[in-house]
């Protein structure tokens, strides 16, 4: 037998098995910056979810999770409407500055499972902070207690 290729940490619109919901955990929570301008009119669901094995770091105006054990971070999962996913996915990568296989990316595109308010786990699309932006707020970060980004300007 042949040992596969673990599968790629991110991959292009859709990923390798459909549309996937997005946890959001900053700017693009109900009342963040971002929300109306990115995801108004563009969405079917938004629910409470948390992620774990993360911890959340204050950045220049908007948070960062960074994978850490024994972490939570506190977000909503959002579902895109059917017709919006495309764009939606093509324009969350623009706002987090995020390029496939980019080593200047700030944030990286990956699936995680992601825990709903009943208990239940989906597969979502996070944006975690990428390897060389999590290495710095580790070792100089400031973690936000209890995982959830206050700042909803």
């Amino acid at each position: 037998m042949i040992a596969e290729d673990p599968p790629p940490r991110s991959t292009g619109p859709g990923g390798p098995s459909g549309p996937r919901p997005f946890f959001v955990y900053g700017t693009l929570r109900a009342g963040g910056a971002n929300h109306d301008r990115f995801l108004r009119g563009r969405i079917l669901a938004r629910e409470p979810a948390r992620l774990t094995g993360a911890v959340l770091y204050d950045g220049p105006g908007y948070p960062y999770a960074v994978e850490e054990s024994g972490g939570r971070v506190r977000g909503e999962l959002v579902t895109a409407l059917p017709e919006a996913y495309e764009s939606l996915l093509t324009d969350l990568d623009r706002l987090e500055g995020y390029v496939p296989g980019d080593p200047r990316n700030l944030y990286e595109r990956v699936t995680r499972d992601v825990e709903r308010a009943d208990g239940a786990t989906v597969r979502a699309w996070v944006y975690l902070a990428a390897p060389r932006v999590a290495d710095r707020l580790r070792a100089q970060g400031r973690p936000i207690p209890g995982g959830e980004w206050p700042d909803r300007r």
